[in-house]
């Protein structure tokens, strides 16, 4: 049982590590860490890739589809938990989602689960993916988490898909 258990743990810690990258052929001088910025009066807890309109956006681990949601700010969005519920990871601002995506749907690392856009508060001249990661607590709720800055684990997707 320890060493299921030390497994496990091992996997988590692994989980956020070895992320996939969210945008095909992303590119290092695409990422801007703008985590800690402050936008519409709140912080961003959140990193903006900026791409063109309708790129696909990949899931960037294996995982489980929340919640598909359309907010104010946000437009429409996705939140994927990782396999063991850790981590969520929110896809925001969204052009659409792929065909037959739905909630409680597995995806694996690399799937295509929508395409980049600019709905929501986001400038409709400058489409990209607001992507952020959260921590969860022990309830599980995709709207809520411990934001993590997601930058230095998309350098290495980055780095790590060349």
């Amino acid at each position: 049982m320890r060493m299921l258990a030390a497994m496990l743990i091992v996997w988590l810690t692994q989980s956020l590590a070895h992320l996939g990258s969210p945008l095909e052929e992303l590119k290092l001088s695409d990422l801007r860490d703008t985590f800690n910025e402050v936008h519409n009066g709140h912080p961003h807890e959140a990193i903006d890739i900026m791409a063109p309109r309708g790129t696909p956006v990949h899931a960037v681990v294996p995982g489980t589809i929340r919640k598909l949601f359309l907010s104010k700010a946000g437009g429409i969005t996705i939140y994927e938990f990782d396999e063991p519920g850790q981590y969520c990871y929110y896809y925001a601002h969204l052009d659409r989602y792929a065909d037959g995506l739905h909630e409680g749907m597995r995806v694996e690392r690399g799937d295509i689960i929508a395409y980049v856009g600019s709905t929501g508060d986001a400038d409709a001249r400058a489409p990209h993916l607001h992507f952020a990661v959260f921590e969860l607590s022990a309830a599980r709720e995709w709207w809520k988490g411990e934001p993590i800055d997601p930058y230095t684990n998309l350098i290495e997707a980055v780095r790590n898909s060349r």
